[in-house]
């Protein structure tokens, strides 16, 4: 028996022409206002920086995937727009939300973490790109660990190995690949998850993404038995 294909659609998409449109026209406007008169010349200014912001804004948002989370019955696709990620369901341990500190608070990070069985199947197909992009992105989560676990010495022992190999499993990873091997285990040794999807490339909250999650995979092994 086929499961059906779910397909999960980027928030951040929402806008993109009106934002495009717009801060063109600002910055049509603002250097028509430059070339009439040199009275309009603060009025243009503001009107050309307002566009150009928009203009970044709303391409960033064009050029961002269509689809963001695919699941179909192999496993999950994460679409970003440096690449593509795919993790197996059997590589899949859990599902959730990860959680931080904010003072004395335990509060919910804006992603969904996805802890895997082996971390070698995910490092032998990421495209380098791909790591490049997350390994910036998730610079906030690394701070969250740190002041998780509160242990700067461990923070500074991560810092000294990232640049070096990584052997997981008798293979060997170099440059960005073990980067983002050494990172995604330090995550997963304070935050619990090796892999994390930013919230905001959802169309649902992270409630019903993580459930959604959770009785797909509940229905892909039931058909596998």
């Amino acid at each position: 028996m086929n499961i059906q294909v779910v397909q999960i659609r980027s928030s951040t998409k929402r806008n993109a022409l009106t934002l495009t449109f717009l801060g063109m026209l600002g910055l049509f406007l603002g250097f028509g206002m430059f070339l009439s008169s040199s009275g309009l010349f603060a009025p243009g200014m503001l009107c050309f920086a307002l566009g150009a912001i928009s203009a970044v804004l709303g391409i960033s948002k064009l050029i961002e995937p269509e689809v963001s989370v695919e699941l179909n019955q192999e496993g999950l696709f994460y679409h970003h727009r440096r690449g593509s990620l795919f993790i197996g369901w059997d590589n899949v341990q859990r599902f959730d939300i990860p959680k931080g500190v904010d003072g004395i608070e335990m509060i919910e990070l804006p992603f969904i973490g996805i802890k895997l069985k082996q971390i070698n199947p995910v490092l032998d197909i990421i495209p380098g790109r791909l790591a490049t992009g997350l390994l910036t992105e998730q610079r906030p989560l690394l701070m969250s660990a740190v002041t998780l676990d509160e242990n700067l010495e461990e923070l500074e022992s991560y810092m000294n190995s990232e640049f070096t190999p990584l052997v997981v499993n008798e293979e060997r990873y170099r440059g960005v690949l073990a980067m983002f091997g050494h990172r995604c285990e330090m995550l997963s040794k304070n935050l619990g998850y090796h892999i994390y999807i930013p919230v905001d490339c959802l169309d649902r909250t992270s409630d019903e993404f993580v459930r959604l999650l959770r009785e797909y995979l509940l229905r892909v092994r039931q058909v596998g038995d």
